[in-house]
């Protein structure tokens, strides 16, 4: 008789077993049909035996058991067979809805009706895919970077094709290539990266990106390089207005411009999840708002739809950022020129103005403000809301756990209710917002909710979400979502 030591070993190598039969199906799947598979949002693409182990670990968090690679492993190897084409497929959500909806069908036959959109569409209508050039290359462009050669699959999507910088010393593509290689905070760069000195490129994974050196965004000729019809991505957050932005639309090559930071005057502030479809083909310029807009519109969002919100305040503890100094200077911005390392610093923020911007219901129910505190990365806003409908806290937790899961908002709203988690356990998040439940604080209609973030990567990832729409390549997700939020508690 085995001994439980014996068993436990025995259950893991299995485990691994599994897993390791799941990568070739998850790799070719990605190469060859442009499906993209994730569980309950972790992205299963690339990842070792270790990370697919922990990936449906996870999801503990989501149905409180585990998810058994027993029926992950099944449902690639019919997703495999049935010609897929271009497609985002969260295997977790897929598994659960079998369990669901089932109805005696056979996976197969419930997984030919559930993608009926693209089964028997590999290779249909392949369409070129959509150049991209960062305008910058500081923490959010590098992460971009990081994330656009990640999701380059055959290149019929977004394609980065270049970058442009101000030339900073001799060795300047080398310290370039560098810093996309090692991060402090994200860490080392997954995959190879190959520096050309002689033509100035980088080859990242496959990808070969063209670095441009320029000190004015309206003199660089595109073309040149090979790039047409463009999406500029302005990580410089230099020029906020139509004016200013539109330096980059004179370049030969150009067609659209992106703001990794919010607009000023007319232009449309984004959120995805919120307010992408908004965008139209004549909008030729385009911001993604905040970090912090980001993550706290779509739970604003979810809580208005379900209770109504009278007026709140939200108070963001952010981590500092280089637009500090990290000992005391001068600084133009009050307070901002004392340590950053050293001290919290009280600022302002218009987040709580800008949520107006993509949800105008909430126009002047929302003040703020903000704290900038000696964390590199992962900050936390604090929603403090007076509702029209008076709740309990499990009740709202409750709806809100829903909506992270299967709402239109399950990719900007996640959830939690560890006892023990800070913020660094939320670095590399894609989501938007991250509600703290055991945080949640409810008396009748005044409701205090907690909200993490990952400041630089999860607002990456919203940015490149809001890129999909722009260029018109954002694939079919699966399962598909119930549309009515409301209708899901």
């Amino acid at each position: 008789m085995l001994q439980e030591s014996d068993r436990a070993r025995a259950t893991w190598i299995n485990r691994e077993a599994l897993a390791e039969a799941m990568i070739p199906l998850i790799g070719r799947l990605y190469r060859e049909n442009d499906v993209v598979t994730s569980v309950h949002g972790r992205g299963l693409v690339n990842q070792s035996v270790i990370g697919l182990l922990k990936a449906h670990r996870f999801a503990r968090h989501i149905d409180d058991v585990e998810l058994p690679l027993e029926e992950t492993l099944p449902l690639l190897q019919v997703l495999s067979t049935l010609r897929l084409g271009t497609a985002s497929i969260d295997l977790g959500r897929l598994a659960m809805a079998y369990k669901l909806e089932g109805a005696g069908r056979s996976l197969e036959e419930f997984l030919r009706a559930e993608l009926a959109d693209v089964v028997d569409r590999q290779g249909d209508s392949v369409p070129a895919g959509t150049d991209v050039v960062l305008y910058g290359f500081g923490r959010i462009g590098r992460l971009l970077a990081r994330i656009l050669i990640d999701h380059a699959g055959g290149g019929q999507g977004l394609r980065l094709r270049a970058v442009v910088v101000r030339r900073g010393s001799d060795n300047d593509l080398v310290k370039r290539a560098s810093l996309l290689r090692r991060d402090s905070v994200h860490g080392p760069f997954e995959g190879t990266i190959t520096v050309d000195p002689v033509n100035n490129t980088i080859l990242a994974n496959g990808t070969l990106i063209q670095v441009i050196y320029s000190s004015d965004p309206a003199t660089v000729d595109y073309t040149r390089y090979g790039i047409h019809d463009a999406v500029v991505v302005d990580n410089t957050g230099r020029w906020r207005d139509a004016e200013g932005l539109s330096q980059h639309l004179a370049c030969p090559g150009v067609a659209r411009v992106l703001l990794t930071a919010p607009g000023k005057g007319a232009l449309k502030n984004i959120v995805h999840g919120i307010n992408h479809a908004s965008i139209t083909p004549d909008d030729t310029i385009v911001t993604a708002a905040s970090c912090t807009t980001n993550a706290i519109t779509p739970v604003l969002k979810a809580v208005n739809d379900r209770f109504g919100i009278r007026d709140g305040h939200v108070e963001t503890v952010h981590s500092f950022t280089n637009d500090q100094n990290l000992i005391d200077n001068f600084h133009s911005g009050d307070r901002r020129g004392r340590s950053a390392a050293l001290n919290m610093v009280l600022t302002e923020t218009g987040a709580a103005k800008a949520v107006a911007k993509a949800l105008p219901e909430l126009a002047g129910k929302l003040t703020g403000n903000a704290i900038r505190v000696p964390t590199p990365d992962v900050s936390m806003a604090i929603l403090n809301l007076t509702l029209e409908q008076g709740t309990t806290r499990d009740e709202l937790n409750t709806y809100l756990r829903t909506m992270s899961l299967h709402s239109e908002l399950h990719k900007q709203i996640d959830y939690i209710d560890s006892p023990e988690v800070v913020s660094s356990d939320f670095l590399g998040s894609k989501r938007a917002g991250i509600v703290d439940g055991l945080a949640t604080i409810c008396t009748d209609n005044k409701a205090v909710l907690y909200v993490w973030y990952d400041n630089e990567y999860g607002y990456s990832c919203q940015v490149i979400r809001v890129l999909e729409e722009m260029a018109g390549v954002h694939p079919p997700v699966f399962p598909k979502v119930l549309s009515t939020p409301a209708a899901l508690v």
